[in-house]
């Protein structure tokens, strides 16, 4: 029953949209009909084309994958307070394709999850007829805070979509509440891959107060039960709290800082007990375009060192080194000391202005046990030209020291918006 819940409302919020539509026509001549989907309209495109490569020790071949990312995308206006969002997305191998995309089955070669597929993205109905409420039903992002918890993995060439039905209310001043129920989530890996699509029964709360001077609160809990027999053991649930702001110490210089905390157990169907912990903190300082932070994160572990605090759901190459040595946190969980420094052109009255560059470094260990896992470097030059288009040279180097393998990685990308 659970599994036809989003199904049902989406049905129901699309009848209601099309009898909209339908009394517009009868009642308006069209004219209502014409703004929404034409006056109103929004269509746009988002084309990335990039090229990685991948030297990771202990593999036979080094991987080369050069792949264009094109998403056509169509927003409505509204009309009675409905709108809808339809985007297709579509990742063509365009020149090398010595890789393993996690479905082609060359295995000789290191992962780059960018397999070639055309999928419908994002098909939603947007309702916002009750005060201070938004409903969303459908196929649709979800990026919640930082997007250590739920994201959709943008980095990717495929996203990660949820179909879900979400309400987010901001009738109380500076507050922002989210509840979201997620029926299925359609995964990097495509359609062709054995776990590309989760089914799941999950709930997402999510509540924020910004009407600090200092920052933004936020609470969260996170009921992840996945109904895949192989991944019981990544359905948990977590509640935490996170805090984050900055404060202007003059006019040129602010402080940065962000601290939180969660805590995680078994849930739904996961045939293991245990309870890990989650904690971040990190400071930081910006001025005149220069932002430098330090940063501790621990993801715990449990049981002797056996079970450790996930997030399979994050968009996780923001987080623990570009070289996603840590998608999965290891059984005896994971310490990530960091620092990042970056500095963003701006105020020149150049070409120039608008480039980011950035560096950063991680030391990495186990939660339990103390064993060094390794470092990182992490570098990174973007560079937006002619309002649509951007370039990227971006790098990674892992250095293993007990777990993984050493592993370089580099890419360069082209991307245009219109």
């Amino acid at each position: 029953m659970k599994k036809q819940l989003v199904r049902t409302i989406t049905v129901l919020m699309a009848t209601s949209a099309l009898a909209g539509v339908s009394q517009a026509q009868a009642g308006e001549g069209g004219d209502a009909l014409k703004k929404m989907l034409i006056d109103d309209a929004k269509p746009y495109v988002d084309a990335r084309l990039r090229y990685e490569n991948v030297d990771q020790d202990g593999m036979a071949e080094d991987a080369d994958a050069s792949t264009l990312r094109t998403k056509l995308g169509y927003k409505t206006g509204e009309l009675n307070h409905f709108s809808a969002t339809v985007e297709v997305e579509n990742v063509t191998v365009v020149g090398n394709d010595s890789y393993n995309d996690t479905v082609n089955g060359k295995v000789a070669y290191p992962v780059v999850a960018d397999p070639a597929s055309t999928e419908l993205n994002h098909a939603f109905v947007t309702y916002t007829g009750l005060a201070g409420t938004t409903l969303q039903v459908g196929r649709q992002p979800h990026n919640l805070d930082n997007q250590r918890f739920i994201g959709t993995v943008g980095w990717r060439q495929n996203d990660q979509t949820y179909d879900a039905a979400m309400i987010a209310n901001t009738s109380i001043p500076d507050t922002t509440l989210i509840y979201s129920f997620v029926n299925n989530v359609n995964r990097i890996n495509g359609d062709d891959h054995p776990l590309g699509d989760l089914e799941t029964s999950t709930q997402v709360f999510n509540a924020n107060y910004a009407g600090l001077p200092f920052g933004k609160i936020t609470g969260y809990g996170y009921l992840i039960d996945l109904e895949e027999t192989v991944v019981y053991g990544l359905s948990s649930k977590t509640f935490g709290l996170r805090f984050a702001g900055d404060h202007a110490v003059s006019e040129a210089v602010k402080l940065l800082y962000a601290a939180e905390y969660a805590s995680q157990s078994d849930y739904a169907d996961n045939p293991t007990n245990y309870t890990a912990d989650y904690s971040l903190l990190e400071g930081g300082v910006g001025f005149n375009g220069v932002t430098a932070k330090l940063g501790y994160e621990v993801l715990g572990s449990d049981n002797n060192g056996t079970v450790s605090f996930q997030t399979p759901l994050a968009t996780l190459h923001k987080f623990n080194g570009w070289a996603d040595k840590f998608l999965s946190t290891p059984a005896a969980g994971l310490e990530d000391i960091y620092a990042d420094l970056s500095y963003k052109v701006g105020g020149t009255g150049s070409v120039a202005d608008g480039t980011m560059f950035q560096i950063a470094y991680h030391d990495f260990s186990a939660d339990t046990g103390g064993a060094d896992y390794g470092t990182e470097w992490d570098a990174l030059v973007s560079y937006p030209f002619a309002e649509h288009y951007t370039a990227a040279l971006k790098y990674a180097d892992y250095e293993a020291d007990s777990f993984a393998t050493d592993t370089q990685k580099f890419w360069f990308e082209l991307g245009a918006k219109f």
